[in-house]
């Protein structure tokens, strides 16, 4: 076989000390550039563990305690109301819940109490109407069902709301409660 042979199949590499710096280059290298990568990512700050700082990166204990347990809190509640309570008048309603919109100056484009021209055309539309877009929302106002005030609540803002305006819807109640079936048939003496 001729040398000219033995050069065409031979590769890049031609000395050993070629070989010991591409294997460096080749598997060394990357492996500590990884390392460093991995370093860095982890390296970040922590919340201190039992035994550190009470106070670390400017975050108290009692802050990163507060932090956990919005985090970790029940995604529903139950709220149990007294269901015999006075209902609240409109007024207190209006006063809690409506006046940051509805009250001067109010929002621009949401009906002001007191304001018969803008309450003229949604009074046309009835009750039904203003106590749904009330409950359930509308354009820009969120709904108000489901809140603090029950449903009958907000039907009471809404009357003291639109009668402000020159309706003269009658003040909601409390439905009244369906008299047992026994009751109701029994004949009086």
């Amino acid at each position: 076989m001729s040398a000219s042979h033995e050069e065409a199949h031979t590769g890049p590499i031609k000395t050993p000390k070629q070989l010991l710096w591409t294997t460096f280059f080749a598997f060394v290298v990357p492996v500590f550039i990884i390392i460093g990568l991995v370093y860095f990512v982890v390296s970040a700050n922590k919340p201190a563990g039992a035994g550190q700082s009470e106070v670390l990166g400017g975050v108290s204990a009692q802050q990163r305690e507060q932090a956990v347990e919005h985090r970790i809190q029940k995604v529903g509640a139950i709220e149990i109301r007294d269901a015999n309570r006075p209902l609240a008048s409109g007024e207190q309603v209006f006063k809690t819940q409506c006046i940051a919109c509805h009250g001067t100056p109010g929002i621009p484009g949401a009906p002001h109490l007191g304001d018969a021209a803008a309450w003229a055309a949604r009074i046309k539309t009835g009750y039904e109407a203003l106590l749904n877009s009330a409950l359930k929302g509308k354009g820009a106002m969120p709904a108000q069902g489901g809140g603090d005030f029950e449903d009958v609540e907000i039907g009471r803002a809404v009357v003291y709301l639109a009668n402000s305006g020159g309706a003269s819807f009658p003040v909601p109640d409390r439905p009244a409660a369906a008299a047992p079936e026994g009751a109701a048939s029994a004949p009086a003496n």
